[in-house]
């Protein structure tokens, strides 16, 4: 009896010792993530996830070079019109296939052709993908581009395993199969998402928690609680008045870096019915609203001065901000005389679509506000994140605010949003003038005389307010940890890569 008792005692303290060796991550996300396939996606929560899951061809260091993930090494032709990648060799996929030139012409042919593919306008300059032999890929390309290799470090160089995405079909976002340090366990929706270690991972010496659990809460005091009872281990978009009560907790690390995206309100100038309206069809009209708009006082207001101000694509930090074209400063008498130049009968009552969170709420309200001083009367209509972005791309709102996380090279934050009939641009914006200078802009690479380029891009959508999308500032990427996460670094394209992350 006693033999007995003692053997299952032992076996209880193995059970129990093995439960306690498990390590699990638990991330605190902002929103719910839409679709969890590279091709269709678009939230900046899924790229978080898929950080986990789905390795890229390249990546980005902590001074935004590229740097080799999948691939080992790239070469371009004299012409800039071939580029050569030789892939890393020994790597699988999830579900056991291997990773090889044949896997990654699938994935990149896929982003190029599956229908409703947003990858598709970030390299399409690619005519064609050619298998030169095992592991290596040549990239034929309909004329040289400079931003190709910053695209494929993000959705865009992400591999998925042909067999299971053509089991899968248009389900593949339901189960990702990709070659990244986790694999998919499971998604509840608007509860849970789960991936767990891949014992195959090509560098799986450097991966040392077993399970992470991503959880969207989007209630960011409730995400701060979370974390400082230690139900969470790291949360990301940490309120900027909130930097104070992370930093004077012990146990909690704050990490930060200037975002590379931004956060505007994105106008519907010709996306169906809704569209037919003085704002779309006069740009008198978007001049004004921009001129009842204080973008200095929004960031006081709201984000405790941490945030960045701004009129354009990207932040006045970047080299490619045209200082010619600075932020303009408010201007009520300017924005009513344009109104009334405009033959607006005021107030303008406007749909004011809003992601439902604290940050974004009391942005708009302020905006709604200043706005309102000059004759606008904008309804916030509070949505969920994910359906937002569904109504935003149907065109069942008239105004949208919005952020873009951002990309290392400003082709990123600008051509999908700006250029006719590219999936990203829900106003249905068309100027033959600025597809041109895109254009322009993509065949250079010398750094002057793309931003030469960009110059005539913001020539022509910055002053009045004329482009699709009214920029408003450039955040900080605030993430919060517990100190019991050693080895976080913070990335300005705001991700959380796990490679290298212990838990104590």
């Amino acid at each position: 009896m006693i033999k007995t008792l003692t053997l299952a005692l032992a076996a209880t303290v193995a059970l129990a010792t093995s439960a306690f060796a498990q390590t699990n991550l638990r991330v605190g996300l902002a929103e719910d993530p839409d679709v969890l396939d590279p091709s269709l996606a678009r939230t900046y929560v899924g790229r978080i996830v898929f950080a986990s899951i789905c390795d890229k061809l390249f990546d980005i260091d902590e001074n935004l070079k590229v740097v080799p993930q999948l691939a080992l090494s790239h070469e371009e032709s004299a012409d800039g019109k071939t580029v050569t990648i030789k892939l890393r060799p020994g790597v699988k996929f999830h579900d056991g296939e291997p990773f090889d030139a044949t896997a990654a012409k699938y994935s990149l042919d896929r982003h190029l052709t599956l229908k409703g593919s947003f990858r598709k306008p970030e390299i399409a300059a690619i005519d064609s993908v050619e298998v030169a032999d095992p592991l290596t890929i040549k990239l034929h390309l309909k004329a040289p581009f400079s931003p190709l290799l910053a695209q494929l470090t993000d959705r865009a160089g992400m591999m998925v395993s042909p067999k299971a995405a053509e089991a899968a079909g248009d389900k593949f976002g339901l189960h990702p199969v990709c070659a990244g340090p986790y694999k998919f366990v499971e998604r509840i929706q608007q509860d849970r998402i789960v991936v767990e270690k891949f014992a195959d991972y090509w560098n799986k010496d450097q991966v040392f928690i077993d399970k992470i659990t991503y959880l969207p809460i989007i209630d960011s005091t409730v995400r701060l609680a979370n974390l400082k009872s230690g139900s969470l281990d790291l949360i990301e978009r940490v309120l900027a008045t909130d930097i104070k009560a992370v930093r004077d907790t012990p146990k909690l690390k704050l990490s930060k870096a200037v975002s590379l995206g931004y956060v505007g309100v994105t106008m519907n100038l010709a996306n169906g019915p809704k569209s037919d309206n003085p704002l779309a069809k006069n740009p008198k009209v978007r001049e004004a609203l921009e001129l009842s708009i204080d973008r200095d006082a929004i960031n006081q207001v709201v984000f405790n001065g941490e945030f960045v101000p701004g009129n354009q694509w990207v932040s006045p930090q970047n080299p490619y901000y045209q200082s010619k074209f600075p932020i303009p400063k408010r201007d009520i008498a300017k924005a009513k005389a344009l109104l009334k130049e405009a033959g607006v009968t005021t107030p303008l009552t406007l749909d004011f679509m809003v992601p439902n969170g604290v940050e974004l709420r009391s942005v708009a309200e302020i905006i709604q506000s200043m706005t309102a001083e000059a004759g606008f009367d904008l309804k916030i209509r509070l949505t969920e994140f994910a359906t937002a972005l569904k109504q935003n791309e149907d065109g069942a709102d008239q105004l949208f605010l919005v952020g873009w996380s951002g990309r290392s090279d400003p082709d990123g934050n600008s051509y999908s949003f700006q250029a006719c009939g590219q999936p990203q641009n829900t106003s249905h914006f068309c100027d033959k003038d600025v597809d041109a200078a895109h254009q322009e802009a993509r065949s250079k690479t010398d750094p002057a005389e793309r931003k030469a380029a960009y110059e005539k891009v913001a020539a022509k959508l910055t002053p009045n307010a004329a482009g699709p999308v009214l920029y408003l500032y450039h955040p900080q990427v605030l993430v919060a940890h517990s100190d019991r996460l050693e080895g976080y670094r913070q990335m300005p394209d705001g991700l959380v890569r796990v490679i290298g992350l212990k838990l104590k």
